[in-house]
């Protein structure tokens, strides 16, 4: 010992005799050992050299029994009794792993358990009963600071006594016998201190304790079980009897079957010569019979593991270890712990554990209490049922509440079982314990059932009612037997769990034979990506956001001089040599990164990743010319802050697993709808039948010798409700379930497991009655089944599975395509191949597998589909916003693909890659202002060519409305969703009205309302007509504009708006669609002026001329002769360009006819809208591409 220490403890006192003698400076001294105990080390030096010297036995325990007087001695006495006393598990943390601290843990627990035998003592536990019975005497106005902690602090020091675990070496007792622990609860009864526990429990004034007293309790009843404290004192009832004496018997049985066995097996003559014996028809490691150099009497046992080694099973391999078993204590302990138990329900328990339930919810415990709560309703409420059951006595716990608090600690245990790996065992011991409390509630529930009292029946049917309702509760057994591992759950949580599952049933099937309808609750989990990373990055580059940023990166590199540090030269890499993406993504990546920086306002990284980038990519200019200026780095860098970047996909590979096992997850929403629907209990059955769920019930069944009869029951009526209910006895083909049926069928005790035996019988005959009609059954035994090959077994396997076959002169025209393209620098050869072969119904997976097959590529990896890859070609590097630009996107992509691919299948791939972020995106677009349509601004080529060609943008509105009804009929035939059809009308609609201006009548108007006239409508056209004129007044008049929506008022304009030509004339009159689900009507947009309300009210009104005169294009009245002039004369301007134009691309198209034909992706060409650099000439040459086309996006295929 220390000397320090040692001075220490000889400055507390001596004991002479039963005397102890403390010296005058004894309060000081413990003071001291209090102070060093708190700067120990981590091997907890101090505690075990003061565990060494018996400290405890020879000093403080001597002093508070004799020296109760001095208050203050006393106290510190105590204080430093509790310290000395913590669990091991709280000095260490945990148990440790290294040698040398399990040595220093092994020593505190040995130290321990000598205090713990030290406190067995009736003497001592007097004095602490005597001095906490004083406390509690006072009223709580009395009662100081000082009081409420000496009370605690005996609390805690009973407490981490009844904790210290017992010595396995020393205490080799029998049942019935006292251990050290028994010793402690006699002392502590026989002081009295039991009932003040059970006064702390009860009082209304104490319930600041009530954890702590549920913690001793628990701690109290620990090595007990119910059932052994119910029978104490009382003689085994009949049905004891009768169960012991049939164990008895079978055992006796067995016995006799194994003696008969060994009988018939040795000889009448023992043989000295072992022999040597050829086994026919068992092959040696070579060609020849294995030969036996052993007895003939052993050869059953033969195999050809005989004589090898047995393998160390790994660590993460082996079955999780049991809990140490329960031992029945002396009998004078049972009967005092039993009275205790009766005492406690009458009247401690439903106000302890309504105290603990408030706490636990408001967390105001310590971490891990809730599970002495479970252990609590889990044991007396066993106790009470066998203890003639009075369901007022546990009241508290027979509730709802208790069902849903259960059932979240057993999804929470289960999570971090999952998780925290390293903590497994106690988070799979904690799990087990809140299963038994489960178990117990519906034992309970059950009990309820057969009481005699009306009230309690009806109150158990309202609790089943509700249990049965909620899917939470109703689908815990099947979560729990799918997710059951051996590694890490002992044997007895699965014996448990079986248990509970087979009264959950039995229950259930009961309840529904009752009832002819019973409508339980049903919910769908709808999961959507979070838009939480969108909306921050949609807020962080919005035009002010990057005005202030691209101020900072300007004056931090103005600041600078454009000059970068050689250390940040030197880290900035723009590429990975090593990586496998292609340098075409990662010159995006750097240019993404480029932005990244920029935006972080990290200028100097920005400019250095720009530079590093150039001088890795000089193709294109890309990055900047090589001799390019400061300035115009500068202006470089600030359109590649203002562009918009297609950011590549977020990969969806899975992230490698660490140490933990942590997996990253994409973050996802998750919308709940909750419905009800009819519950049909054959259905409920039917999802038992699944190979996850019957491997746990068979594992157990391994051990059906040691089972109990109640176990093997539970295992049998399953797998009866699976074989013989759902006639799915195929589920048990498999071989190592014959093998354990044919153990079982051999066992010499079989006549204790009839149920087993006839259940075996029935699985196997059916098996032998099957492999008369299927030849396969024998094949299928090695593989575990679900309900579609159970099906295919019994029933007859489907042909859907044929592989079709290839032909040798289709083998040889696919080589013959495949050498003649192989040297050709298409993408995707495997794309070009399909079309060619005379076969048009071959897909690609067939293809790929026969050019495997036939050995002209090594792996179907090297045919894999290329991925869409971004290339941004920016000769100028002119970055443009493009949202007025194109007009229909997706159209140009469609038609420049050289393989055909339908709309839905292009749009979801955009959006796979993050080209686009929304549907909407993809939507038809036109200029809103009519002034940049006559100017020729913001225009495409088609409407370009339309203007010129036919003088009204009408022939492109048809062809618009022609790919709406297109959109429409494939939406149709792919089921889009309602919001995206409604996005789509939407669209569609402010498209209409943007191009079909209603200020003349136009000749598609025309002849629509002609064909509508013909239909025999009217009187819904007329009504039409007046609506706009009505509108046009009101907003004349009071000078607002507001949606107005088209209100039917007789049948015939009801049946008009459900006519599919009429509201194609609505669309085309610019009239609004419904846009969600709170409209009903189509509206007048109120971006309609009145004027052009009145323009298209008078196109409505019917021409006796005929339709077609009109094609070509009447002025109307109200156009002026000047505006006529001036659409001639910009007219005549386009027409020019245009063959300036057509001419120039004539001449291209000559050039490069014949290198087109192998191109493989397509290009969309737009012009661009703002200049990069002043020194820059504003003049465009049509001929020149460069010039014409700013920015360039392929789409590799």
């Amino acid at each position: 010992m220390n000397c320090e220490l040692l001075a220490t403890c000889s400055a507390l006192g001596y004991l002479e005799g039963d005397t102890y003698h403390k010296e005058s400076d004894c309060l000081e001294s413990v003071k001291d050992l209090i102070r060093y105990l708190r700067h120990e080390d981590d091997t907890r030096d101090v505690r075990q050299q003061l565990g060494a010297g018996q400290i405890v036995q020879n000093d403080l325990l001597p002093i508070i029994t004799q020296h109760r007087q001095d208050k203050a001695l006393f106290d510190a006495c105590i204080r430093l009794m509790v310290n000395l006393t913590q669990p091991a598990m709280l000095c260490f943390g945990k148990v440790p792993d290294d040698p040398v601290f399990r040595f220093h843990f092994l020593q505190v627990t040995s130290h321990l358990q000598a205090y713990k035998e030290a406190f067995a003592s009736e003497t001592v536990f007097g004095i602490l009963s005597e001095t906490l019975y004083d406390l509690l005497q006072l009223d709580w106005e009395q009662r100081q600071e000082e009081d409420n902690l000496l009370i605690e602090r005996i609390l805690l020091l009973v407490r981490n006594v009844l904790h210290i675990p017992a010595n396995p070496n020393e205490e080799k007792k029998v049942d019935d016998d006292a251990s050290v622990h028994d010793r402690v609860l006699w002392a502590l009864h026989m002081s009295g201190f039991d009932d003040l526990v059970k006064f702390l429990a009860s009082a209304q004034s104490e319930q600041q304790w009530s954890m702590h007293v549920l913690e001793i309790i628990s701690l109290m009843f620990r090595d007990q079980t119910p059932e052994a404290l119910v029978s104490a004192g009382h003689a085994r009832s009949a049905e004891e009897k009768q169960r012991d004496s049939q164990e008895l018997e079978s055992l006796r049985q067995k016995e006799h079957a194994e003696k008969r066995s060994r009988t018939l097996q040795r000889g009448t003559r023992h043989s000295r010569f072992g022999g040597s014996y050829v086994i026919q028809g068992l092959k040696a490691i070579g060609d020849k019979d294995v030969i036996y150099h052993r007895n003939l009497q052993n050869f059953k046992n033969y195999t050809h593991d005989m004589g090898k080694a047995v393998r160390c099973v790994p660590k993460r391999n082996r079955k999780a270890q049991e809990c140490k078993d329960k031992r029945r204590s002396a009998l004078n302990v049972r009967l005092f712990l039993r009275e205790f138990c009766v005492d406690f329900l009458d009247n401690c328990y439903n106000r302890l554990m309504y105290l603990v339930k408030e706490n636990l919810i408001r967390e105001q415990s310590q971490q891990h209490d809730e599970t002495y709560y479970l252990w609590t309703l889990s044991f007396f409420m066993a106790f009470n049922r066998g203890n003639g059951f009075r369901a007022d006595l546990v009241s508290e716990t027979m509730t709802i509440r208790a069902f849903h608090f259960i059932e979240r600690n057993i999804t929470n245990y289960y999570e971090m079982l999952l998780t925290d790996r390293k903590e497994a065992t106690s988070w799979s011991r904690r799990m087990h314990l809140a299963l038994k409390a489960y178990q117990e509630l519906l034992l309970t529930v059950n009990e309820m059932d057969r009481s005699q009292d009306e009230t309690i029946r009806q109150s158990s049917s309202v609790i089943k009612s509700n249990v049965f309702y909620l899917m939470e509760y109703r689908e815990i057994f099947l979560t729990l037997l799918r997710k059951y591992d051996e590694t890490r759950q002992p044997h007895s949580y699965l014996k448990d769990l079986v248990e509970s599952t087979h009264l959950f049933l039995r229950m259930l099937e009961r309840f529904c034979k009752g009832r002819k309808n019973l409508m339980v609750q049903r919910k769908n989990v709808k999961r959507k990506k979070s838009q939480g990373k969108k909306q921050q990055s949609a807020a962080e580059t919005s035009p002010e956001a990057l005005e202030e940023t691209w101020k900072t990166v300007e004056e931090e590199l103005k600041a600078a001089g454009f000059q970068l540090s050689e250390s940040l030269t030197e880290s900035i890499v723009p590429f990975d040599a090593t990586s496998e993406t292609p340098l075409e993504e990662q010159r995006t990546e750097a240019m993404v990164r480029v932005q990244d920086a920029l935006l972080a306002r990290l200028g100097p990284e920005a400019l250095g990743l720009l530079r590093a980038a150039r001088s890795v990519w000089p193709e294109g200019d890309v990055f900047g010319s090589a001799d390019v200026e400061p300035e115009e780095e500068l202006e470089l860098l600030k359109q590649i802050l203002h562009a918009n970047l297609p950011r590549p996909s977020p990969p969806d590979t899975g992230v490698e697993e660490d140490e933990d096992g942590a997996e990253l997850e994409e973050e996802e929403l998750e919308s709940v709808q909750v419905s009800e629907t009819e519950f049909n209990f054959l259905d409920f059955i039917k999802r038992f039948a699944n190979p996850s769920i019957v491997r746990p019930y068979l594992l157990l069944l391994k051990s059906y010798s040691k089972n109990t009869p109640h176990t093997n029951h539970c295992i049998a009526r399953m797998l009866h409700r699976l074989a013989v209910d759902l006639k799915m006895d195929a589920l048990l083909f498999q071989l190592s379930v014959f093998h354990l049926f044919n153990k079982i069928l051999s066992d010499p005790a079989a006549a204790a497991y009839k149920e087993l035996v006839t259940f075996a019988k029935y699985v196997l005959n059916r098996f032998f009655s099957l492999t008369a009609q299927n030849n396969k059954a024998y094949v299928e035994l090695l593989f575990w089944k679900n309900v579609g090959a159970v099906r295919e077994m019994t029933e007859g396997y489907s042909k859907d599975g044929c592989k079709p076959t290839w032909t040798e002169e289709e083998e040889e025209e696919l080589r013959k395509l495949y050498e003649e393209h192989r040297d050709s620098e298409v993408p995707d050869i495997v794309e070009t191949l399909l079309p060619l072969l005379s076969n048009s119904n071959r897909n690609r997976r067939q293809v790929v597998t026969q050019l495997v097959r036939m050995g002209l590529v090594d792996n179907a990896k090297e045919l894999k589909k290329p991925k869409y890859v971004l290339y941004c070609l920016c000769g100028d590097f002119k970055v443009i916003k493009s949202d007025n630009i194109f007009t229909d996107v997706l159209g140009n992509i469609l038609k420049k693909l050289t393989a055909k691919r339908s709309r839905a299948r292009v749009v979801d791939k955009l959006l796979s890659m993050g080209l686009v972020s929304e549907r909407r995106e993809l939507y038809k677009k036109r200029s809103r202002s009519a002034q940049g349509k006559s100017s020729g601004k913001g225009m495409t080529e088609e409407e370009f060519l339309a203007e010129l060609t036919q003088g009204f943008p009408d022939d492109s509105v048809d062809r618009d409305d022609e790919d709406e009804r297109e959109d429409e009929s494939e939406e149709s035939e792919e089921e889009d969703d309602e919001e995206e059809e409604r996005e789509r009308s939407q669209n569609g609609g402010r498209r209409s009205q943007s191009m079909n201006s209603p200020v003349e009548r136009r000749a598609d108007v025309g002849t629509m309302v002609y064909a509508l006239h013909q239909a025999g409508m009217s009187g819904p056209l007329l009504w039409l007509q007046n609506c706009l004129n009505k509108t046009a007044i009101d907003r004349e008049n009071d000078g607002l504009s507001q949606p107005v929506p088209l209100f039917p008022v007789t049948e015939a304009s009801e049946d008009a708006m459900e006519n599919k030509s009429f509201l194609r004339l609505l669309r085309k009159l610019g009239m609004r669609a419904p846009a969600d689900e709170q409209e009903c009507f189509w509206r007048i947009p109120a971006k309609i002026s009145a004027s052009q309300l009145r323009s298209t009210a008078a196109a409505l009104s019917p021409r006796e001329d005929e339709p077609g005169e009109e094609q070509n294009g009447s002025m109307s009245p109200a156009r002026e002769p000047q505006q006529v002039e001036d659409e001639e004369d910009s007219t005549e301007q386009r027409a020019q360009a245009l063959r300036a134009l057509l001419l120039a691309r004539t001449r291209k198209r000559h050039t490069s006819e014949d290198t087109e034909n192998h191109l493989s992706f397509s290009c969309i060409h737009f012009r661009s809208q703002e200049k990069t650099s002043t020194k820059r000439s504003r003049s465009r040459v049509l001929d020149d591409d460069e010039e014409e086309n700013g920015i360039v996006l392929l789409l590799l295929f």
